[in-house]
């Protein structure tokens, strides 16, 4: 097939999303198909002239406009599959404030939070009990996230927060090992355990895109009943949020208890990053993860094109 690969982006994790496109770019030409790149912040006018001759999209883009999912929306507007979840289902799980709304109606543990839309006043006091983390609504990699352990701390991040255009969330700060966990095709992976950088108090920037620095098991070495918990949880959250493809849930354990802290829906896809490394203990190598993927976006579309069951279609190109 003929493959538009759509990367970079103009969000802060561009070069996340360029580094992956990489990867992506080695296992689509292995598998057969024709690439072309396009980077949405050098050319995003030219996307719907540009896809008309492509037959497939696959998207690798952090922030905006891909987990948003306004890139999706463009090419739903021109008829143009691509991989993983449409628009709607993509800005639910990005926005966190929305995403944690519905995990409370459904019964699905998740830090306490406050979200602040907009910069509070000067005598504005914090809901929640310190220590707490502030994280922007809308972003990922876990950049411009702070641990805050007073309101001193509070004030000096709030400030460049809001200043970068961001929605802040607040969020209960619980001690606890992380968790990941992904789902293909409606199909939980075996999770994984990360242990953050020495020196890194939770899994940042640096532990995430440093090699060597976090250390990151698979599967986790946890009971199989935790794993089961931890894996229905990670299909829960994907179902809830009408996801399609794959996702990868992120949680916090409290004395066993998993909290889902958030639902990527475009998540990290170098060769090591955490959905190939759990598919691969699954036995899917990177290239099957690829095809999978593509087999999956294709599906999503019926008959008349509208996005439906992910089930059994296998498109005649592949």
């Amino acid at each position: 097939m003929r493959i538009l690969l759509i990367a970079g982006g103009w969000s802060n994790e561009r070069e996340v999303s360029l580094s992956g496109a990489r990867a992506i770019d080695q296992a689509l030409q292995a598998l057969g198909h024709s690439v072309s790149f396009f980077d949405p912040a050098l050319s995003f006018a030219q996307l719907p002239e540009t896809a008309k001759d492509f037959d497939f999209a696959f998207i690798n883009l952090h922030g905006s406009p891909g987990e948003d999912g306004l890139i999706q929306a463009v090419l739903d507007q021109v008829g143009l599959p691509y991989q993983g979840s449409g628009p709607r289902e993509s800005l639910l799980a990005l926005n966190k404030a929305a995403s944690k709304s519905l995990f409370e109606k459904a019964s699905i543990a998740t830090p306490a939070w406050e979200f602040l839309p907009v910069q509070p006043q000067a005598d504005w006091r914090p809901s929640l009990a310190y220590p707490f983390v502030l994280k922007p609504n809308c972003g990922g990699s876990s950049l411009n996230l702070h641990l805050i352990d007073s309101r001193e701390e509070l004030d000096l991040e709030m400030d460049p927060a809001f200043s970068r255009g961001d929605e802040v969330l607040l969020e209960e700060r619980i001690p606890g090992p992380e968790i990941t966990c992904g789902v293909l095709r409606d199909e939980p992976l075996p999770p994984i355990l990360i242990q953050p950088a020495d020196g890194s108090a939770f899994f940042d920037y640096f532990s995430k895109y440093t090699p060597d620095a976090a250390l990151e098991i698979c599967p986790a070495p946890i009971s199989r009943e935790l794993t089961k918990t931890i894996q229905d949880l990670a299909l829960a959250t994907h179902k809830l949020l009408g996801l399609s493809g794959y996702s990868r849930t992120d949680f916090i354990l409290a004395d066993n208890r998993p909290f889902v802290l958030e639902v990527n829906t475009l998540p990290g896809m170098t060769r090591t990053s955490l959905i190939p490394q759990e598919a691969a203990a699954h036995g899917y190598s990177f290239q099957d993860l690829i095809r999978i993927l593509i087999e999956a976006g294709l599906s999503r579309l019926d008959a008349g094109g509208v996005a439906g069951d992910e089930g059994g279609l296998i498109h005649p190109k592949l």
